[in-house]
């Protein structure tokens, strides 16, 4: 007995030091577990959602899917890059009346402004090697008529989509800041093509339609490096460099749909999640000691530890909570009440047999358990089926907290409230006997 009660003690003072975790972290920002907040999701805190559709018609079937995690990634640095706080990019595919689309899906958490959104993600620096046309600039000079690059300038096909990186140098004799290039296998080899096959030719670089550098190839350059100087500050030259290590993308997009939720809104949608939660919390405590009397009150300890844990591992996974994500959390708080209930039932057949209150206690939970555990692992593999398999964020963390919480509650109800019920040292009588009976009859 002494070793049930100490456990039901170190239950307890794990509940209530869990709960001053969850509070203070949320309370007190200066407290050391202020690194630990709420992580919330677009409906509830804010922000711009915008969608992408992918072009991948240049791309072969089988290289579409590294492809659109390639555009994943240097979405998501680029975002990341501006500082936005817990950005989410994610790709969708699927056939939409009939055609095969593919989706990039955008959303920034706490920028409201549509128009900033899209030039976080939408600009992208095109950087394009060309040849000059000799013949087209002779033509031209001789007859003084005006031209354009376009006319003077052929592709090479040589573009930043073949960039392996960039980055910042200085030329040692007048300290100027210098672009150095390093293209990857099938960029080197087609550098080396060109600047063997036009040396003595002007080799223009231009970035976003502009000549910035124009030299001549004096030889063959089979390193796969280049250079690209001119009268760039430092400052200029280090966001030339970023733009070109983060900006090529693998697959052309094309903005479809945005939507901005203003932080009113989504608070709005917090507020009514958390007031759901706690009717439900109320209500179901209420029917719960209402009806099973003593064990229903043991239950509801179990519960608020039970919702603490829950709310604790929230913080510390961390899970972005959404208002489905929330929804999944109050129908958890039914699945750990069901429980409670199938043992209390069993309990009170026992009780009606005969035995006594000791073994009617230890054999509610002992015929309880089978039927415990079948259905809460029937609700995992839901879950999990339903986490591995959505297409959308929405989606994943709803199945994510209804999980974890039927997996919370399986612990609360056979440790905790079989703890909490062994703990309490009854002799058994009529007043125990009505004590652990239920109904409104005595």
């Amino acid at each position: 007995m002494a070793r049930i009660r100490i456990m039901a003690l170190v239950l307890l003072l794990a509940g209530a030091f869990l709960g001053f975790f969850v509070y203070s972290s949320e309370v007190n920002t200066q407290s050391v577990v202020s690194g630990f907040p709420f992580k919330l999701g677009l409906d509830l805190s804010g922000g711009s959602h915008l969608v992408y559709r992918a072009d991948v018609s240049e791309i072969g079937a089988g290289d579409v899917g590294s492809s659109m995690e390639a555009l994943r990634d240097v979405i998501e640095t680029r975002v990341n890059l501006f500082g936005v706080s817990e950005p989410l990019v994610e790709v969708e595919g699927g056939s939409f009346s009939g055609k095969e689309e593919h989706k990039l899906i955008v959303e920034l958490p706490g920028i409201s402004d549509v128009g900033k959104a899209i030039e976080l993600i939408g600009k992208t620096p095109v950087l394009e090697f060309k040849l000059l046309n000799e013949e087209v600039a002779k033509a031209a000079s001789k007859s003084n008529s005006s031209t354009t690059p376009a006319d003077l300038f052929t592709s090479t096909g040589l573009t930043g989509r073949l960039l392996e990186r960039s980055q910042l140098e200085f030329e040692p004799r007048t300290n100027e800041p210098i672009v150095s290039l390093v293209f990857n296998d099938e960029g080197s080899t087609l550098f080396a093509k060109i600047t063997k096959e036009n040396i003595g030719k002007v080799l223009a670089i231009f970035l976003d339609g502009k000549i910035i550098s124009s030299p001549v190839i004096r030889d063959e350059i089979v390193s796969g490096k280049a250079q690209i100087t001119g009268s760039f500050t430092p400052e200029e030259a280090k966001l030339l460099v970023r733009d070109l290590n983060y900006g090529a993308l693998p697959v052309p997009i094309e903005l479809i749909s945005t939507q901005t939720i203003g932080a009113s809104l989504g608070e709005e949608a917090k507020t009514a999640g958390v007031r759901a939660g706690i009717i439900a919390f109320l209500v179901i405590v209420l029917f719960l000691i209402i009806w099973y009397r003593l064990p229903g009150v043991i239950a509801s300890c179990a519960l608020i530890i039970y919702t603490i844990l829950n709310l604790a591992l929230f913080k510390l996974i961390p899970v972005t909570l959404t208002a489905a994500g929330i929804a999944g959390f109050i129908l958890s708080i039914g699945m750990a009440v069901d429980a409670n209930i199938l043992i209390f039932e069993r309990m009170k057949e026992e009780l009606k047999r005969g035995k006594n209150l000791h073994d009617a206690i230890d054999e509610g939970f002992k015929r309880a358990w089978l039927s415990i555990r079948d259905s809460n692992l029937s609700s995992i593999i839901t879950a999990t089926i339903l986490f591995m398999f959505a297409s959308t964020s929405i989606i994943k963390g709803f199945a994510l907290v209804f999980g974890i919480g039927v997996l919370v509650s399986m612990f609360t109800a056979i440790t905790v409230s079989r703890t909490f019920l062994k703990a309490i040292q009854w002799k058994d009588g009529r007043a125990a006997r009505f004590l652990f009976g239920n109904g409104f009859r005595r």
